[in-house]
């Protein structure tokens, strides 16, 4: 019995051998010349930061929002399959009254997809989830690494996420004469012109799926490719016709489709999947609905909500405290907030004492708009300090697949709509070059973004200021700013404690950065010198940061999803301070290099 038990026992096993020998994976595999075959190696994560620019519990947050995502994915497509059959009617066809619902839906689905990058770890919402008015979700980068994780780990942007809520409002970009400038577009550098969809939010949501340091496909067709075996593809055939993700692809798109792009085997190829003409067509197609339908979605009230105090103060539902008042009538007053964060209302800011005539600052004009945007769509250069706790310094050298993303490392200067408008490195190419004379006049300048929901939290995380319970956020394009408090009295004292020769980190014995010191300007052509000595009192900063904090939605009626953390809030310190034990310092920084800074027009003044 026993010599038949270990007959059979070792059958088993030799079964399990040659099975293991004949297998895909085997290291014996032949391939067509007979030749053995290695397997190819696992993709090993890309590290070149220094201790403590990669948060210690970043993966456990990758996959608690990953969690989060799918969640909501999930839900979003019982949704999908509950939605009344789509009927079109009339002439040009129109979805007969479910239409919106079905777009939206569909752009949320897009929203919350997974599987739409390489390695099927990154949507959309990785770096933009509700419950932080659609930007950043993990405290810890927020606090440290500025931009956000890709597919690729980890391979990281050059900016923060900026907030979608409003977005779709942005106008086509255009250069206004007479103001001699820049209106409009999307993106911090604005170069989401939205000149072919007409719909700068609808060209923003073309970018992060092939872009390197993000979702990072290495070809736009990717989008189409995915969308074939997505559960959702119903919903896409009903809105955009049966039929219209019949592509044809190559074997080796899925190959492809799972490297990021960027990888050398690539080349400087941008359509590395091999369509014919009639399906590169029809999956261009396919990548300009997909930036449609989330447009659509982030102009709901998903988003978009008008649903905060503030909104409910205009139309006579609620009164504002005392302090909230009084931050009002500085915003539109003395603290010259309004002079760019627009509320439909006229702006009458005092001059300093003794030139002030205007009584308290108050504004005598009447409402215009019924639903402000609080942004001018222009464009400023704050004359923010680098920050040297961006992860895109430290990627100087290639990582797995041979891709190096910032080859000039701490000479990288952040010019922003400059950049863009020279077709420059770190943006995109520039759609008109009449408008590449104007590069030298916008070195520096980021998006005026809406003040809306820039105080929005998950509600177990009431605040956004220290010492909390708080929701760790990041403020301004490079993320240099870590609570309210400090944006305010950034703009209050920027002109009335400058250190102009140090950089962060640098600030010399009995000064506080932050506080009483504010390093040199990143790049200081063209600094907005309307902010920087505003004569703000401490309590008159609480009172700006208490009405910003009456913009936040959710107000009126609860804003959708934002109940979806499952994260940890933070606690302690203050506000003033918030962020500053993780200050480092800048190391010394080479010259700005001939690729960024030496581009014609070359800058009005030269660059440090």
């Amino acid at each position: 019995m026993k010599r038949m038990i270990l007959l059979i026992a070792s059958t088993i096993w030799l079964l399990i051998f040659v099975a293991f020998l004949l297998s895909p994976s085997s290291a014996k595999e032949k391939d067509k010349t007979g030749k053995e075959e290695k397997p190819e190696p696992s993709p090993t994560a890309y590290n070149p930061y220094p201790f403590g620019i990669l948060p210690a519990d970043l993966d456990s947050e990758l996959m608690r929002v990953q969690r989060e995502i799918q969640g909501i994915e999930d839900a979003t497509l019982v949704q999908a399959k509950a939605l009344p059959p789509l009927t079109f009617t009339t002439n040009p066809p129109i979805i007969h009254l479910n239409g919106y619902q079905a777009v939206e839906t569909l752009g949320k689905l897009f929203q919350y997809d997974l599987k739409m990058s390489p390695f099927e770890n990154t949507a959309c919402a990785s770096c933009h989830m509700p419950y932080a008015a659609f930007s950043g979700p993990i405290p810890s980068v927020n606090l440290t690494m500025i931009a956000y994780p890709g597919s690729f780990h980890f391979r990281a942007g050059k900016r923060t996420a900026q907030r979608y809520p409003y977005s779709p409002d942005f106008p086509v970009m255009e250069y206004d004469t007479v103001q001699a400038a820049f209106i409009g577009g999307n993106f911090w550098d604005g170069r989401a012109t939205g000149y072919i969809l007409q719909s700068p939010d609808a060209h923003q949501a073309q970018g992060p799926p092939v872009d390197t340091q993000e979702m990072a496909f290495p070809d736009t067709a990717c989008i189409a490719f995915r969308l074939q075996t997505a559960p959702y593809r119903f919903l896409f055939e009903e809105i955009f016709g049966e039929g219209s993700l019949d592509i044809k692809f190559p074997e080796d798109t899925e190959d492809i489709c799972e490297t990021p792009g960027g990888a050398a085997v690539f080349g400087t190829s941008v359509t590395p999947i091999k369509l014919n003409p009639s399906d590169r067509v029809r999956a261009t197609e396919v990548f300009n609905h997909w930036g449609q339908a989330l447009s659509f979605f982030e102009r709901s009230t998903n988003l978009s909500a008008f649903t905060s105090k503030f909104d409910a103060f205009l139309n006579n539902k609620y009164t504002l405290t005392k302090d909230e008042m009084d931050g009002y009538n500085l915003f539109k007053g003395k603290g010259n907030c309004n002079s760019c964060h627009l509320d439909g209302r006229s702006t009458a800011p005092t001059p300093p004492p003794p030139d002030g005539t205007a009584p308290n600052s108050m504004d005598t004009g009447v409402a215009a708009s019924a639903r402000p945007l609080f942004t001018c769509f222009g464009y400023a250069n704050l004359g923010l300090p680098l920050n040297p706790r961006d992860a895109f310094y430290y990627q100087t050298t290639p990582d797995f697949f041979g891709f190096t993303a910032n080859p000039f490392g701490f000479g990288y200067r952040d010019l922003g709509l400059g950049t863009f408008l020279r077709s420059g490195f770190g943006s995109w190419a520039s759609p008109n070059d009449d408008w590449t004379q104007f590069a030298p006049l916008n070195d520096g300048r980021m998006q005026t973004s809406t003040a809306r929901n820039v105080a929005m939290v998950p509600p177990q995380c009431p605040t956004t200021e220290a010492p909390g319970p708080y929701f760790q956020k990041e403020f301004f394009h490079n993320g240099y700013i870590k609570s309210l408090k400090q944006l305010v009295h950034f703009y209050n004292t920027r002109d009335a404690f400058p250190f102009p020769t140090i950089t962060s980190g640098h600030c010399p014995a009995g000064t506080t950065e932050k506080v009483d010191c504010w390093p040199m300007a990143e790049v200081k052509n063209n600094e907005d010198m309307t902010v920087g000595m505003l004569f703000l009192t401490d309590t008159e900063e609480n009172q700006l940061v208490a009405f910003l904090q009456t913009l936040t939605d959710g107000f009126t009626t609860p804003y959708p999803d934002i109940n979806t953390f499952t994260g940890v809030c933070m606690t302690g310190g203050t506000a003033a301070t918030q962020g500053n034990d993780f200050l480092i310092p800048t190391p010394p920084l080479p010259p700005c290099p001939a690729a960024i800074c030496g581009l014609a027009p070359l800058p009005t003044m030269p660059i440090p």
